[in-house]
């Protein structure tokens, strides 16, 4: 078995603004497991928020390569989860295509279903306008960043202008716990239907407390990185966002979602800005969420891999062994 890696730059289609940061680019590093003949793909991306530049990735992969091929639970236990995210999901691609068979039947999904996918309208563009042009190109689910001052008028102005898309709201902890109950009941009228960490995370007594007087369900995103996280949140939020670059790759993936299940919370399947490599893995585990908010790939202004779909707003997977995908 072989580990070899490349690191290449991924740009935004226009900068994505967002309660803590504006993002233009970000760094992700290509990981291809080879074993006689049969190879296994998957992505890391750098994340300031996650502690993780590609210096320490290429630093962990290095380990990873000199302890081939036993790439043991241990082992990976050890590397940060966005590494592991990497690795783990080139281990599941390569035994997709050793089996013959798309990664999703692995997941326990083996019929493919088409999924409508959210997509971004992040702070400071005219919502409204936005919100009428992904309409117009098919989306259906439309996920509106907040933590602004005017967040009540921008939601209503993306209801007023997509009268009957899926509303998901996420303000990325940008507000206090009194701020985040009274502007949630502003805005019942324009239909909100999920809302992400209200509040900054560290704080699981008063997000219980934003959750049991929200008239919009609450789900976890900064407050749940690991599958006792999710465990821990039953009885504190509605949901938990599970995004496979944060809990380490589809192993612990599918350990949160079973977690999940035992505590009674829906899922929502988010990422990071990623390449159709990065989100590809979450797409095939799609079949187990009741949110699905896999965008990354959209927002690229050049998505060096094909065959997830997307762009109208539906994820159609195009067949194939593994994560299906093609490299343009």
């Amino acid at each position: 078995m072989r580990l070899d890696w490349t690191r290449s730059t991924l740009r935004l289609a226009e900068p994505l603004r967002i309660s803590r940061s504006v993002m233009n680019e970000r760094e992700a590093v290509e990981v291809t497991l080879t074993d006689h003949g049969d190879v296994g793909r998957g992505e890391i991306i750098t994340s300031v928020y996650y502690g993780l530049d590609a210096a320490e990735i290429a630093k962990q992969l290095a380990v990873v390569a000199d302890a081939l091929p036993d790439i043991g639970e241990d082992l990976l236990a050890g590397l940060h989860p966005g590494v592991r995210a990497g690795v783990d999901a080139a281990l599941w691609e390569l035994a997709a295509v050793r089996t013959g068979v798309p990664a999703h039947e692995l997941f326990g999904h083996p019929q493919w279903t088409d999924v409508s996918t959210a997509r971004t309208i992040g702070l400071g563009v005219p919502a409204g306008e936005a919100a009428e042009a992904l309409v117009g190109r098919g989306f259906t689910v439309l996920k509106v960043k907040a933590g602004s001052p005017d967040d009540v008028a921008r939601v209503a102005q993306v209801r007023a202008a997509a009268p009957q898309a899926r509303i998901m709201l996420d303000p990325n902890g940008g507000w206090t716990p009194d701020e985040a109950v009274r502007t949630l009941e502003r805005m019942a009228p324009s239909r909100v239907e999920v809302v992400e960490q209200p509040i900054a995370p560290g704080q699981r007594a008063r997000l219980a407390w934003v959750t049991a007087r929200s008239p919009i369900p609450v789900v976890a995103d900064e407050d749940v990185e690991t599958v006792d996280d999710v465990a821990d949140l039953a009885g504190v939020v509605d949901g938990v966002n599970i995004k496979l670059a944060k809990f380490g790759g589809p192993t612990q993936a599918l350990a949160a979602i079973e977690a999940a299940r035992s505590a009674g919370l829906d899922v929502l399947l988010g990422c990071l800005v990623s390449s159709s490599l990065g989100i590809a893995p979450a797409v095939h585990l799609s079949g187990h969420a009741r949110w699905v908010d896999l965008d990354g790939h959209l927002l690229l202004a050049d998505d060096p891999w094909t065959g997830l779909g997307g762009v109208d707003g539906t994820v159609r997977l195009r067949g194939g062994p593994g994560w299906g995908l093609v490299r343009r």
